[in-house]
């Protein structure tokens, strides 16, 4: 993945965390955590960790006894994670999650949220995940589901379609393009992958203001390199977005659904 737009560099990292972490991945990362430590592994992977919100969530679930360790693409991400309090308890990669540099059948379960929608190759993610699991591993991820059930991800995209009627920009379509189950089972199949289990969990999710998410899906995002790059107002289309996410779930604090799949597939 070379586009820069998909780059999470600068301060991107800094918002992403603190703006967007305790709204949209914290509640997923306490489910997935505990999911993950329900399985009692002894060696676990991360891909596409990011600024390690659920890294984190499963050292605590698992304690210090598992192996744990968490990749992602972008090293701005990693170090950020590494930097949080209990982050040398974790072996951080820098790794492209279709080449990762583990050998054959080195973990229990491999584990993502909301990362492999980001893949231009998702069958060739999950094959190296196959590859990297044990006989009878899981591999465990979540995705959004669609932008419709998504309100939050909708208020987003209307803003930037609005803002740039005759060229909108695509990235805020992006986290939601990968919720068709029958795809999701067949690429799963096609890596070999079996025994695919979908369930889809719904959470109210609530943060102190819709200003703050705001400022997290303009700063803490690709999207921020995209509208510097036009030229936009950022103050401005953060202060659109926040209004247009009050009229939703309110001002402060700010309550929306958020909608998303749990996959769970098995190798063969």
């Amino acid at each position: 993945m070379t586009d820069p737009h998909a780059q999470f560099t600068a301060d991107i990292p800094y918002h992403y965390d603190r703006h967007l972490g305790p709204f949209f991945f914290e509640p997923y990362a306490r489910d997935m955590a505990a999911r993950v430590a329900a399985v009692r592994p002894i060696g676990v992977l991360e891909v596409a960790c990011g600024t390690g919100i659920l890294t984190h969530a499963l050292r605590a679930a698992m304690g210090h006894a598992v192996q744990l360790v968490a990749t992602d693409l972008n090293q701005p991400m990693i170090d950020h994670a590494r930097a949080k309090p209990g982050g040398d308890a974790i072996a951080w990669h820098q790794a492209d999650g279709t080449q990762l540099p583990f050998p054959d059948r080195s973990f229990d379960v491999v584990v993502s949220q909301f990362g492999y929608m980001f893949f231009p190759d998702k069958v060739a993610g999950f094959r190296e995940a196959a590859r990297v699991l044990a006989p009878g591993g899981r591999l465990m991820f979540s995705v959004w589901s669609s932008l419709d059930e998504n309100p939050s991800g909708s208020v987003t995209h209307h803003v930037l379609a609005a803002l740039f009627p005759a060229d909108p920009p695509t990235f805020s379509r992006v986290p939601f393009a990968y919720h068709d189950e029958t795809a999701i089972r067949r690429d799963l199949a096609a890596a070999g992958f079996g025994r695919v289990a979908i369930e889809r969990r719904v959470v109210d999710s609530e943060v102190g203001s819709a200003a703050g998410v705001a400022t997290g899906l303009v700063r803490g995002t690709p999207m921020f390199h995209v509208l510097t790059e036009r030229g936009a107002d950022l103050e401005a289309v953060e202060r659109e977005i926040a209004r247009r996410l009050a009229e939703v779930g309110g001002s402060s604090p700010l309550t929306i659904r958020l909608d998303a799949k749990i996959v769970t597939a098995e190798v063969e």
